[in-house]
């Protein structure tokens, strides 16, 4: 062994196969991710909010991404990955701690702070997890392994909003037309219960990212040494002296942005929408596990054609392309076809996450981390898209709203075609 193969080598001591473990944490992050299309419809109820604010779920929520992912970097860089995962899953627990007081308050105000507190959390582990996971295996074959991830991270996006929809949203319609006659004094007591819905499932979630902190942090995860592995490369970015001379990295960070927000808008906003096209709520919270469905389809697609079949920029032209029509199918069909349609488009987004990371990274060398923390940062598009989705809807309709994804999907069409392709500019 020469000595730069002894410096990228990754130390593997014994026990559970890292796969595992960064699995489990993939199933966390759809779980407590994909809780908030169950929350958004309940806190417009039980905080009497219109659409605008009932989406700022998803803004304090993504928004942590985007203020954390480079801290989130330097936390990993002093503690190592598996501590550092450790940390973002107590900080995840104490997110949902402070579901207990909101909810006892019914505070939007703290219902908010304790999604952003999870969404810090969440910020830590997918700085960690994400390129971990990409740079476990050749880069060719990463979509496939992301894709596997995928498919956890959509199995507990499926079952969460079905668990905590059947306790919050439990004769949510009955109790929304009951609101419109009742006083303000027996409306309050009214709201109050249902406000406090939430307290024993968060206690429940708070108690178990506990527990899976602890076992993250006694178990035998690998440890990278990305530090050492960057000086042992020779690559063309050892002529670069910015991250910014990468365009595959700059339009991939653009392209991830636009497309969290389509995968948060097309899995948070769903059930809201169903209700506007006349499907009760208790029905509504079947779609978001819809969508989930069609990603897991997806992903399964990715495992099993990557790269044999397809190159993920391929894969990635196609999701654009599908993106497209059913977005416009949506548009122009009413009631159970257009909700369904929008349901669907979780088969449009399955592969576009696993196809990005590794065409927007490659060729990065020492600048992999920081690049890898601007992509993380894009995740803030599940904070600013969906918000802006909630204003057209308030303006206008929830369904013209959705015409906000059309040119969202063309930008990933041509990051697919032709901007993942673009030479890095070297010129000092």
């Amino acid at each position: 062994m020469t000595p730069t193969q002894a410096q990228t080598t990754t130390k593997k001591p014994g026990g559970l196969n890292p796969i595992y473990i960064i699995g489990a944490l993939f199933f966390v992050f759809g779980f407590i991710t994909w809780l908030n299309s169950v929350l958004i419809p309940y806190l417009q109820l039980a905080c009497e909010l219109n659409s605008f604010q009932s989406f700022l779920v998803t803004f304090a929520f993504y928004m942590a991404y985007l203020i954390m992912a480079v801290p989130s970097s330097w936390i990993l860089s002093k503690t190592g990955f598996k501590n550092g995962m450790s940390i973002g899953l107590l900080f995840m627990a104490v997110g949902a701690l402070i579901f207990i007081p909101a909810a006892m308050t019914r505070s939007y105000i703290l219902f908010l702070t304790g999604l952003f507190v999870q969404g810090t959390g969440l910020a830590v582990l997918q700085t960690a997890s994400n390129p971990y996971i990409t740079i476990l295996g050749p880069i060719e074959s990463a979509a496939k392994r992301i894709s596997i991830m995928g498919i956890c991270n959509k199995v507990a996006g499926a079952i969460a909003p079905i668990v905590l929809g059947a306790v919050t949203l439990k004769d949510a319609d009955h109790l929304k037309s009951q609101l419109l006659t009742m006083g303000a004094a027996e409306k309050a007591e009214r709201l109050s219960e249902l406000s406090h819905r939430v307290i024993v499932p968060y206690i429940i979630i708070m108690a178990a990212l506990i527990f899976l902190a602890i076992i993250i942090y006694y178990s035998t995860l690998p440890e990278i040494e990305s530090e050492k592995e960057e000086e042992g490369v020779v690559s063309a970015a050892s002529q670069a002296t910015s991250v910014f001379q990468f365009p595959n990295l700059t339009l991939g960070v653009i392209t991830l942005f636009l497309y969290v927000g389509l995968e948060v808008l097309a899995g948070d906003s769903v059930i809201s929408y169903a209700s506007s096209q006349g499907i009760s709520l208790n029905m509504g919270k079947y779609f978001t596990a819809l969508t989930m469905g069609g990603m897991i389809a997806g992903y399964i697609v990715g495992i099993i054609c990557i790269p044999k079949y397809f190159s993920q920029s391929k894969a990635l032209k196609v999701s654009a392309i599908i993106g497209i029509i059913f977005s416009l199918v949506a548009l122009f069909t009413e009631g159970i076809v257009s909700v369904v349609c929008i349901s669907l488009l979780g088969i449009a987004n399955a592969l576009i996450w696993p196809a990005i990371w590794p065409l927007a990274i490659h060729g990065l060398g020492r600048f992999t981390k920081i690049g890898a923390s601007y992509l993380i940062m894009a995740i803030a598009g599940g904070a600013l898209i969906p918000l802006f989705y909630g204003h057209l809807a308030d303006s206008y309709s929830h369904q013209q709203a959705y015409w906000i994804m059309v040119p969202c999907y063309l930008f990933i069409g041509y990051y697919a075609g032709w901007g993942h392709k673009l030479k890095p500019n070297f010129k000092r």
